[in-house]
């Protein structure tokens, strides 16, 4: 943005344009710049001289075309437009479908001005007038914050522009990023023209003068604009602040931000082409908002209390790759905490310490209404004591939700779960068992083959080298998983199915109150084709491997196919005791015949899994998930509902049996 102001002594009605008395030449520039010259700057005048930037549609598309690729917001995230003038880029989110979007700025003129252009548009935009240094939203109410068009760093202190940087990080919730646009201050410290005139049209006329701060880190300009049937309107003074790549990064972390990137540079393609000021050449940095959520607000009278255990984020973790918590990890448990905020029927604490675990649960028992048992890397991050927390919620008689310890216990084991199916008559692939202790066994099917292990999730140990199609490969896919993997216990060998790869999701209890969710199949067509298709440890845990291209999209199956699937899923759930929600994996072989992979009662319960993409498909978003989880154990375990689940708030989403 190119600030345009009169003086502070010059300041007229901004609803006409008045001749005012012009200062003619003075020494210094700087001895007539204003501490908060920004306080009534933007007006009438400012959209005239700067409209050949700030107000070309063109510009405005182009630059928010950069923008959001760079961010990769999605529709329902709210974004505030900070310091957002009348609104270019705010309307330009609403044109593109963003449907929760704030603008706030110091301008009462350019406020009113935005508000106008929305109702007269027929957007939803929220406008309000504000001061950037105390921003009057909630903390963590942003997904998004962006400063743009070059309105950051007109306050007369470095100080100041750490308060906006502070309150920005405030208002955005745990991971929010920041996008700035500002002026390349060292470009503009070395480049920028003392002198220049323009016509901005066939009536104004504007003459800009020049000049670095005596401390060389501002610079201040003077505007002096005529009206040809008038004389001169404005004679105005402002100053900017002239941030480097550098300076701007050590601030930005100085105000607490992390991963700091710079995006390179932006210059608009101004159809006057004349002097383009500070908008000339600017900066595009984002930083992310590294932060814990903020205390929340007092529960209301009514909300139950619900203990949320996860993994220890202290110990390692074997079936990672570094065998630790990183961002993805805390960035998902902080999807999960955004989204259980949004239920205004549960508060939560969150416990994840396993060294007190037990000691906390028996000081919280007496609170305790449920436990959302979100802990699927196990005890002490040990995958084999994934049945351990729900055993020990059982011997201190909390309830909880999910499967019970013998559910699965059945379920860690794959050739466990392919006997109870097959007994049942649910059908399955070929496959052999090979003990630690075995060096001789006989591949009774035809290659090719798939080898993993028999216990385990998260696909460890399955790589693209477990698809075996001869004796050597398979020999070498058994070695990788035992020595790579560190992987003693015993491998499971099946053929390998070349059909489609479906998932099929169930949130609630059968044979009373559930839901079916949207079957999907995994889309192997991004991967180059001598790949095997396989959605495997690759595809989840390395996202630089081809297999991280893998997509889930609704599945296209016959009738009588997926009904066949839907009823199996529905015996294996009550067979295998499975409670409240469970996932069950299937592959269709050359023919087109289902078989069951896998049944997995704890699946991944984070916002972008194979769950929350299906529930996405039924229309759910991704804290009606983690409701809807909850709504089942409490049914499950007939604990009274609250007031506004009775008043019907919360929507009852298992009572539809979604079977063809």
């Amino acid at each position: 943005m190119k600030p345009e102001t009169n003086h502070k002594s010059q300041q007229k009605s901004k609803s006409t344009l008045q001749c005012v008395r012009s200062l003619g030449p003075v020494p210094n520039l700087e001895e007539y710049v204003e501490p908060d010259w920004w306080r009534s700057i933007f007006n009438s005048i400012y959209l005239k001289t700067d409209g050949d930037v700030i107000d070309d549609a063109q510009i405005t598309a182009k630059e928010m075309d950069m923008f959001l690729n760079i961010l990769k917001l999605s529709p329902e995230d709210r974004i505030l437009d900070l310091c957002c003038g009348q609104g270019r880029c705010s309307l330009e989110l609403a044109r593109r479908g963003f449907q929760d979007v704030d603008g706030l700025d110091r301008s009462h003129y350019l406020i009113q001005r935005a508000k106008a252009n929305s109702k007269k548009e027929g957007l939803n935009v929220r406008f309000r007038e504000g001061d950037a240094r105390k921003l009057s939203y909630p903390a963590d109410t942003f997904d998004a914050v962006m400063i743009l068009g070059n309105s950051f760093g007109y306050f007369d202190t470095v100080r100041d522009d750490i308060r906006v940087l502070k309150e920005v990080i405030r208002a955005l919730k745990p991971w929010g990023k920041l996008l700035v646009d500002v002026t390349d201050g060292q470009y503009m410290r070395e480049q920028f023209q003392p002198r220049s005139w323009e016509w901005i049209d066939k009536k104004y006329f504007v003459c800009r003068e020049r000049s670095l701060s005596l401390d060389k880190q501002r610079l201040i300009s003077r505007e002096v604009v005529t009206q040809v049937d008038k004389g001169v309107i404005a004679d105005q003074f402002y100053a900017e602040r002239l941030y480097t790549r550098e300076s701007l990064w050590e601030l930005l972390k100085t105000a607490g931000f992390s991963e700091i990137t710079v995006h390179g540079e932006i210059s608009p393609d101004s159809q006057r082409n004349q002097d383009l000021g500070m908008m000339e050449k600017r900066l595009i940095l984002t930083a992310v908002a590294r932060k814990e959520w903020s205390a929340g607000k007092r529960k209301k009278e009514q909300a139950k209390d619900v203990v949320v255990i996860l993994g220890d984020p202290t110990k390692p973790d074997p079936l990672k790759p570094l065998r630790i918590f990183d961002d993805d990890d805390f960035y998902t448990i902080d999807q999960a905490k955004d989204a259980l905020r949004e239920l205004n029927d549960y508060s939560c604490t969150y416990l994840n310490d396993h060294d007190t675990l037990i000691a906390d649960l028996v000081k919280l028992k007496p609170k305790i209404d449920l436990v959302l048992n979100l802990c699927d890397e196990g005890f002490d991050n040990d995958p084999r004591k994934e049945l351990h927390v729900p055993s020990l919620l059982e011997l201190l008689e909390i309830p909880y939700t999910g499967s019970g310890p013998q559910c699965l216990a059945f379920c860690y084991d794959k050739s466990l779960v392919r006997g109870i199916a097959s007994e049942m008559g649910i059908p399955v692939s070929s496959a052999f068992f090979i003990k630690p202790e075995d060096s001789i066994f006989e591949l009774s099917f035809p290659f090719p083959a798939i080898v993993k292990p028999n216990t385990g999730d998260s696909s460890f140990g399955i790589t693209q080298r477990s698809v075996t199609n001869n004796i050597e490969e398979l020999v070498n896919a058994i070695s990788e998983i035992r020595e790579k993997f560190g992987y003693e216990k015993p491998i499971l060998v099946e053929e390998f199915l070349a059909g489609k790869d479906v998932t099929v999701g169930i949130i609630g209890n059968p044979p009373d109150s559930y839901t079916v969710l949207p079957i999907i199949e995994e889309d192997y067509s991004a991967l180059p084709p001598d790949l095997p298709r396989i959605c495997g440890y690759e595809a989840k845990w390395m996202p630089d491997s081809p297999y991280w291209n893998i997509k889930s999209i609704p599945a296209n199956l016959p009738d009588e196919t997926e009904k066949q699937i839907i009823e199996c899923c529905l015996k294996l759930f009550e067979r295998l005791e499975c409670r409240d929600y469970a996932r069950f994996d299937w592959r269709l072989d050359s023919q087109g015949k289902p078989k069951l992979l896998e049944v997995n009662p704890n699946p991944g319960w984070c916002w972008d899994g194979h769950l929350a993409k299906m529930a996405k498909l039924a229309g759910m978003s991704y804290p009606q998930v983690l409701g809807s989880i909850l709504r089942a154990a409490e049914e499950r375990l007939g604990v009274p509902q609250t007031g506004s689940q009775k008043n019907g708030d919360t929507p009852n989403l298992f009572s539809i049996k979604q079977v063809k």
